[in-house]
């Protein structure tokens, strides 16, 4: 347990900060849910769509360092390849 007035408050803040950090990451998994469900369902102009919509969040995301700017890359590019292999 924190015994200094400064650690607790650092407690109390690190606690904050998971939570919202929780929910970005939340908000990045179902960004890349949705551009594969849409892959899933074989039309390329949904997908298209969807995965520029969810370029932006991974990107937001990835600026506020919630992920390494190599992870969002590698799923931009993962999901870019998915998409364009649609007939």
């Amino acid at each position: 347990m924190a015994n200094t007035i400064q650690a607790r408050k650092r407690a109390r803040q690190s606690i904050k900060q998971n939570m919202h950090n929780a929910s970005l990451r939340s908000e990045l998994r179902t960004a890349i849910k949705k551009v594969q469900k849409a892959i899933g369902a074989g039309d390329k102009t949904v997908a298209q769509k969807v995965y520029q919509e969810s370029i932006g969040v991974i990107d937001r995301i990835a600026d506020k360092k919630i992920i390494h700017k190599n992870k969002a890359a590698r799923h931009k590019s993962r999901l870019s390849a998915q998409v364009k292999a649609l007939a």
